[in-house]
């Protein structure tokens, strides 16, 4: 069902915010965050997953008072949701990163930022105390890879979380026909899409000038150099990386440890036996591997095999509260997601941020009582029945 979004108040879900974002966004910026691979289907089945599990619900349990608390790869954290690292934030608008840590903060959850993001290492550790992670590439560019963990260390993150899925880019088709690079390059069929934005364009052209912090001591591509995430991928990223390369990573960093884009149990069984802290079954929002499964099909397998172990967390397709509540139901530590606070940081900057975070504890916390649980160590199988 569709209905008119024009402002922050007609948002009442975090498809509602896709809808402002898409309004208030250059069509080649939109379509980087929409986007997936090939023909998109696994982008789509990430949350069409969650409509194949029903929930079944306990009553008169009550649940005058409920926690949504829990603790999180050795941090306590309000709600069992992580807002995964996503790359670039500050071409979504201007506040970019740090909208996100802001809000993040206040709600004490886990966030993630990239290697790639648009606000460096030093200014989220020194300005940010909520439980933090560092999403890792892990680069050719040895020396690079150094510094990066260097770099989270002195930041005072709590984890590094390293992606796996991403040693060569996914087929991003949008992206392709759209043009779309970082920092955005004007074409003459993208110069319509941003010259009728101009509130994003004004904010991206005058205020402080877009870079990749993290990387533009090492390499070009942290400059003003426009490149696509293909080309970034492709050349930068190292194809070579293996499970020696990944122990020796967790050697170095020493600290809280997870490994985001697993998603069979063989390799759940290796992290956990190599000592990882937590395992994202991800498969990077279904911007990767076309036709891969959805987090949410294979949690389950994955948290049987390891899930006394290790931390499992459900990564991608989250857009209600109650696909967290599936996913926990299920067994996972906690669920997490990209693109349900992007939209909104697309949309509104900090304040769109904090309006959805706002919605999805509000859902957590209705489905929560709505369940007949107190907690969300409650939530367990018998809850939960396959149609």
């Amino acid at each position: 069902m569709s209905h008119a979004v024009h402002s922050l108040g007609d948002c009442h879900n975090i498809m509602d915010f896709r809808t402002l974002a898409r309004r208030r966004l250059p069509y080649p910026v939109f379509h980087y965050i929409d986007g997936g691979g090939d023909d998109e289907r696994t982008l789509a089945r990430n949350t069409a997953a969650f409509d194949d599990i029903d929930l079944v619900p306990n009553v008169l349990a009550g649940v005058g008072t409920i926690d949504t608390s829990t603790t999180l790869m050795g941090r306590e954290t309000s709600l069992p949701l992580i807002l995964s690292p996503t790359a670039l934030q500050r071409i979504f608008h201007w506040q970019g990163e740090r909208a996100v840590a802001r809000v993040a903060e206040r709600h004490n959850l886990w966030f993630g930022i990239s290697s790639l993001s648009s606000v460096s290492i030093e200014e989220i550790g020194a300005n940010y105390a909520g439980p933090k992670m560092l999403q890792y590439y892990y680069h050719k560019d040895r020396g690079l890879n150094a510094a990066l963990v260097e770099r989270a260390r002195a930041a005072k993150f709590d984890a590094i979380a390293l992606t796996v899925d991403t040693i060569v880019s996914g087929n991003r088709e949008r992206c392709k026909r759209s043009g779309f690079t970082t920092p955005p390059r004007l074409s003459p069929s993208s110069f319509l899409s941003y010259a009728t934005r101009p509130a994003w364009a004004l904010n991206f052209l005058f205020r402080e000038r877009f870079s990749l912090p993290n990387l533009e001591t090492h390499v070009a591509e942290g400059s003003r150099r426009a490149i696509s995430i293909q080309d970034y991928f492709n050349g930068m990223l190292d194809p070579d990386m293996d499970w020696t390369a990944v122990e020796k990573l967790r050697d170095d960093w020493g600290g809280t440890f997870c490994l985001k884009g697993v998603m069979s149990v063989a390799d759940a069984r290796r992290a956990a036996d190599i000592g990882c802290d937590a395992i994202m079954v991800s498969n990077h929002g279904g911007r990767q591997l076309d036709g891969s499964r959805a987090p949410f099909d294979q949690l389950e397998e994955i948290v049987d095999a390891v899930g006394d172990r290790i931390e499992v967390i459900c990564d991608g397709g989250v857009r209600r509260g109650t696909h967290v509540l599936k996913a926990l139901a299920t067994g996972a530590a906690a669920a997490s997601g990209g693109r349900l606070y992007l939209y909104a940081l697309a949309a509104a900057g900090e304040a769109g941020v904090e309006r959805a975070i706002a919605i999805l504890r509000q859902e957590i916390e209705r489905g929560m009582r709505l369940m007949g649980v107190r907690s969300v160590a409650e939530l367990n199988r018998d809850m939960l029945r396959r149609r």
